[in-house]
C-alpha cells in the first residue's frame, strides 16, 4: 500500500503555541511501523509558520503575507531539522520537497516532482512535502495542505490518504453546537447533503476546516484513492486509519489484520487507471514518435515500456512530461503517452540501446522513453 499522511498544525501543535515533539515523535513511529509492514509511506506537513514564530520566540503577530512568508522562511528549515532528528531515532532518513500550484500546472514541473518522490520512496527515503510558502503567492498557492494532499495522492497514485485532524471526523452536524451530533464513519459518495454537513473555518494555528478536508477527499476519491479523515491524538491514529482501509481489502489489497475503526472513511469513487487514461488523453499532441515493428509488438502485446531502441523517428516539438501520439511503422497511432524526453534529446537517442543515453545526452531520466505506467493504448 501507498498512503499519504496529512498532518496540520493543529495536529503537530498538540494543542499548544508550539511544535509539541511528544506528539511528533508518536507519529514518526507510526510511520516506521507501517514502512516496516512494507506500506510506502509520503508525508504532507503543515506547521512551517508555527516553527518560524516560535524560533523567533513568538513576536507579535501580524497576519502580513510578509510576515507569514518571513516566518515560513525560517520555519521550515526549524521543522525540518525536528523531522530529521526524530527520524533518526526509528532508522528513517528524510527528504524536503517544497511545491507550487505551478508544480502541478506545469507538465514537466510534475513529472519531475512525480519522479523525485518515486526515487525517495525506491531508496526507503521518507519525503515530506509542503507548500513552498516562503515564495508562494496568491497566483501560485496551491491554497492549503489539505488540497496539496490530495494533489500529492494523485500525483503518486496512492491508496491512501490520511488526513489527521483536531476533530474526530465527519459529524451529522456541528458537535459543538449540536450535543448530540453522531459520527460518520462512511461515506460512499460526497453529495450536496455531505457537503452541507461541513463547517467554516479552522483552528487557531491551522488554514482549513472541515469543508478543506472535504475538498481534498472528493478530488482524492474522483482518481480512485481511498481518504479517512481521523483525530491525530487518538491512539495510534494513522496505523489504525491504515489498517482498517486494508482490512476492507480496497484497491485488490489484501488484510494485514482486522484495523479497529477510527475517523470518517471516504470511498474511492474512480479508478486511478481511469483517471490518468483521461489525464493523458485530454492533452493535445504536440508530437509523434515513430515505433519499429518490434516496439509496437511489444507496447500491444506484452504490456512493455517504450525503450529508445524501438524509437525511428520523431515529429514535432515537444517538451519532457508532453504527450505525444505512438505509431506504427504503417503510421497508425498506435497508443499516446507521457514522454520522458523532449524532441531534441529524442532524436539523438533514438534507435540507440538506454545504456547509451548517458554517454549520448550527458545526462539520463531511465532507460524508458514512455513508461508503461504513463501510456495509454488506443
Amino acid at each position: 500500500m501507498r498512503a499519504v499522511l496529512k498532518l496540520g498544525s493543529s495536529v503537530l501543535s498538540g494543542g499548544t503555541d508550539r511544535l509539541h515533539r511528544p506528539r511528533m515523535v508518536d507519529l514518526i513511529r507510526q510511520i516506521a511501523a507501517l514502512r516496516s509492514q512494507g506500506h510506502e509511506v509520503v508525508l504532507v506537513s503543515s506547521g512551517a509558520v508555527l516553527a518560524g514564530w516560535e524560533a523567533l520566540d513568538f513576536p507579535p503577530r501580524e497576519r502580513t503575507l510578509a510576515e507569514k512568508q518571513l516566518l515560513a522562511a525560517v520555519g521550515q528549515s526549524a521543522l525540518m531539522h525536528t523531522y530529521s532528528t526524530l527520524a533518526e531515532l526509528y532508522g528513517l532518513k528524510v527528504a524536503q520537497i517544497l511545491l507550487t500550484a505551478d508544480d502541478f500546472r506545469d507538465r514537466t514541473r510534475y513529472l519531475n516532482a512525480r519522479t523525485t518522490m518515486l526515487a525517495c520512496l525506491s531508496r526507503g527515503v521518507l519525503p515530506i512535502i509542503n507548500e513552498n510558502d516562503a515564495v508562494a503567492v496568491e497566483e501560485i498557492k496551491v491554497g492549503d495542505n489539505d488540497s496539496l494532499s490530495a494533489f500529492v495522492a494523485n500525483m503518486l497514485e496512492a491508496d491512501l490518504l490520511v488526513i489527521l485532524t483536531d476533530a474526530p471526523g465527519l459529524y451529522t452536524a456541528d458537535p459543538r453546537k449540536v450535543p448530540d451530533a453522531v459520527l460518520i464513519p462512511e461515506v460512499a459518495r460526497i453529495t450536496p447533503e455531505i457537503w452541507a454537513l461541513a463547517g467554516g473555518a479552522g483552528s487557531a494555528h491551522g488554514t482549513g476546516g472541515m469543508h478543506t478536508k472535504l475538498q481534498a477527499a472528493e478530488i482524492a476519491t474522483r482518481a480512485g484513492t481511498g481518504v479517512v479523515i481521523a483525530p491525530g491524538d487518538a491512539p495510534e491514529a494513522f496505523v489504525r486509519a491504515a489498517q482498517s482501509f486494508t482490512a476492507m481489502g480496497s484497491s485488490g489489497l489484501g488484510s494485514t489484520e482486522p484495523g479497529e475503526a477510527i475517523g470518517t472513511r471516504f470511498l474511492a469513487n474512480g479508478s486511478r487507471l481511469e483517471a490518468r487514461k483521461r489525464w493523458i488523453l485530454a492533452e493535445i499532441t504536440p508530437g509523434r514518435v515513430l515505433l519499429d515493428a518490434g516496439a509496437a509488438l511489444a507496447l500491444r502485446e506484452r504490456g512493455g515500456s517504450l525503450l529508445a531502441v524501438g524509437v525511428r523517428g520523431v515529429e514535432g516539438e515537444f517538451e519532457r512530461g508532453q504527450t505525444v501520439s505512438l505509431l506504427t511503422p504503417e503510421g497508425t497511432e498506435l497508443a499516446r503517452g507521457l514522454t520522458r524526453y523532449r524532441a531534441g534529446d529524442l532524436r539523438r537517442i533514438a534507435g540507440r540501446r538506454s545504456s547509451d543515453t548517458q554517454a549520448t545526452l550527458g545526462y539520463d531520466y531511465g532507460p524508458e522513453v514512455v513508461h508503461r505506467d504513463d501510456l495509454v493504448m488506443l
